[in-house]
C-alpha cells in the first residue's frame, strides 16, 4: 500500500522560513501544509504555555507528543503532507521521505526574529540553536542521512531556488514511487 506522494518534514530555527516554503510548494505541488504548532494548540497536544517563552511546550518524552502523532497519524500515512515544524525527531522515520533542514545566516535571523519581538531569551535560544546546527544533528540522528538535504534560507532568491529544487524532488518522487499498484 504504497503513498501516492511523499511526506517532508521542513524544519529549522523559527524565522528560517518554514512556513514560507511550505506554503509555496503547496501551491505549487498541491500537496498540502501541516503546520503543527497550529495542531499542538488546536488539539491541546502540550504540557501547557511557556512564559518567558512565548510558546507551548510539547515534551516529546511526555504524553503530549504521543497525542500529537495519534492526531496526524491518519493524515500523514496517507501522504502528500508539508510537516512545518521547528523539530523532526519526534515523526517516525517511516511517515517521512525527505527531510528539508533550512538554514538562515544569523545576522539575518537575528533581524527576523527580532521583528517577531521574541524576548531576549527566546532570541537567544533560536540565534544558539541555529549557530550550534541543533536541528540539522536531530535530523542526522534520526533519518537516513540519504533523505536529509540542508538549504540555506538568506532571501527570496534562496526561497525560490529551494521551491524550484523541492517541486523537482516531489516529480521525481512521484515517478520512482508510484507504479502499477496505485
Amino acid at each position: 500500500m504504497g503513498r501516492k506522494d511523499p511526506n517532508i518534514i521542513v524544519t529549522g530555527t523559527p524565522g528560517v522560513g518554514k512556513t514560507s516554503h511550505c506554503e509555496i510548494v503547496a501551491e505549487n505541488t498541491g500537496l498540502k501544509h501541516l503546520a503543527v504548532n497550529q495542531v499542538v494548540k488546536e488539539k491541546g497536544c502540550h504540557e501547557g504555555w511557556n512564559e518567558e517563552f512565548g510558546s507551548y511546550i510539547v515534551d516529546e518524552d511526555k504524553a503530549s507528543a504521543l497525542f500529537l502523532l495519534d492526531a496526524i497519524e491518519e493524515q500523514v500515512q496517507q501522504g502528500g503532507y508539508l510537516i512545518d515544524w521547528h523539530a523532526c525527531d519526534l515523526f517516525p522515520e517511516s511517515w517521512i521521505d525527505l527531510v528539508v533542514v533550512l538554514r538562515t545566516d544569523s545576522a539575518q535571523l537575528y533581524d527576523r526574529l527580532k521583528a517577531r519581538s521574541y524576548s531576549e531569551a527566546k532570541l537567544q535560544e533560536n540565534l544558539d540553536s541555529e549557530i550550534m546546527e541543533v536541528l540539522l544533528s536531530e535530523a542526522r540522528e534520526s533519518y537516513d542521512e540519504k533523505i536529509i538535504v540542508e538549504l540555506k534560507s538568506n532571501d527570496n532568491d534562496d526561497l525560490e531556488s529551494n521551491v524550484e529544487r523541492l517541486g523537482t524532488w516531489i516529480a521525481h518522487w512521484k515517478d520512482n514511487n508510484v507504479g502499477a499498484d496505485s
